[in-house]
C-alpha cells in the first residue's frame, strides 16, 4: 500500500526540527520613580523581543550621564541593553537596527516626550529626530528620522 502525500508530509514534518524560539534581549531599565510611561515603553519593549528589568532611581540624571547619554538628550529613563543605551522614547525598530549593525557609538536617544511615541499614547503629530551620541564629548548627530 502506498502512503498518500498528506501521510508523507504529516512524516516530513514531524522528522524536522522546530524552530528554536529567539530569547528575549536582556536590558536594564532606570527611570524616574513616579513616571508610568517608563513602565508602558517596557511594556511596549517586552512586547517586541525585549526582557525588561525596571530600577527606579532618583539619581537618574547621574545615572544617565554616567552612561554618556548627553544633557539635552536625557528623559524620564534609560534602557541598558548590552553595550548601549537608549534614553527616551525611541522606536523598537531603530533599536534593533542599532543591535544589527553595532555602530561605534554608546547609544541613540529621542528627546522629549513626544506625543504618538511609544510609550506616549496619541497621534504622531510630527517628525522625529533620534539622536546617535558616544562617550568622547562630541556633539550628538541624527541617527534616524522617524
Amino acid at each position: 500500500m502506498k502512503p498518500t502525500y498528506a501521510f508523507a508530509a504529516f512524516a516530513l514534518a514531524v522528522a524536522m526540527p522546530i524552530p528554536a524560539v529567539a530569547a528575549p534581549i536582556q536590558t536594564l531599565m532606570y527611570k524616574n520613580p513616579s513616571c508610568s510611561c517608563c513602565e508602558t515603553y517596557a511594556a511596549y519593549l517586552e512586547q517586541n523581543g525585549f526582557k525588561v528589568e525596571l530600577k527606579p532611581t532618583n539619581d537618574l540624571s547621574e545615572i544617565s550621564a554616567g552612561l554618556g547619554v548627553p544633557a539635552q538628550l536625557q528623559g524620564c529613563h534609560s534602557v541598558v541593553i548590552g553595550d548601549y543605551v537608549v534614553d527616551g522614547f525611541v522606536p523598537v525598530d531603530l533599536i534593533k537596527k542599532m543591535l544589527a549593525e553595532r555602530p561605534e557609538i554608546a547609544g541613540i536617544a529621542m528627546a522629549g516626550m513626544p506625543i504618538g511615541s511609544p510609550g506616549m499614547g496619541g497621534q504622531k503629530t510630527e517628525t522625529w529626530k533620534i539622536y546617535a551620541f558616544t562617550k568622547d564629548g562630541k556633539a550628538p548627530t541624527v541617527y534616524a528620522t522617524e
